[in-house]
């Protein structure tokens, strides 16, 4: 791995910081999705409409997702490689939302509907900023 591939641990500059605390926010706001939806299952159909068989799918996914994105954030050395991994799932969440949404391929109120549009923006400002600040200065 040559140095220009690797991220160091104390940040030497505005763009490293910005990446280490975006990563650590999408960990942590993943994280809390991931729990509530295998936490709250149940309570989360009647107002969400998702099936609790998707919601223990994607919060599984989403936990095991967010413990590597905090790894990745937390390293002394973060790759350059990870971190497109990262973004590149973020990206895959959104187009992948884009497309349920628009063939209604989950059962879902009116508020997971808004829930699942609001989570994509989320998850593409992540992705947004996580790419930004990975860019060469």
């Amino acid at each position: 791995m040559r140095v220009s591939d690797q991220i160091p641990a104390p940040a030497r500059t505005n763009s490293e910081a910005l990446l280490r605390w975006v990563l650590k926010a999408d960990a942590l706001v993943t994280g809390a999705n991931g729990i509530a939806y295998l936490a709250l299952a149940g309570v989360l159909t009647d107002v969400l409409g998702y099936r609790v068989s998707v919601q223990h799918a994607v919060g599984a996914f989403l936990v095991v997702f967010a413990i590597a994105v905090g790894v990745i954030a937390t390293r002394p050395v973060a790759g350059r490689a990870a971190v497109r991994t990262v973004i590149a799932v973020n990206v895959a969440w959104v187009l992948l939302s884009v497309v349920v949404l628009g063939a209604g391929a989950v059962e879902a109120t009116t508020l997971g509907r808004v829930w699942m549009a609001a989570q994509a923006a989320v998850v593409a400002a992540f992705a947004a900023i996580q790419a930004y600040a990975l860019k060469p200065r």
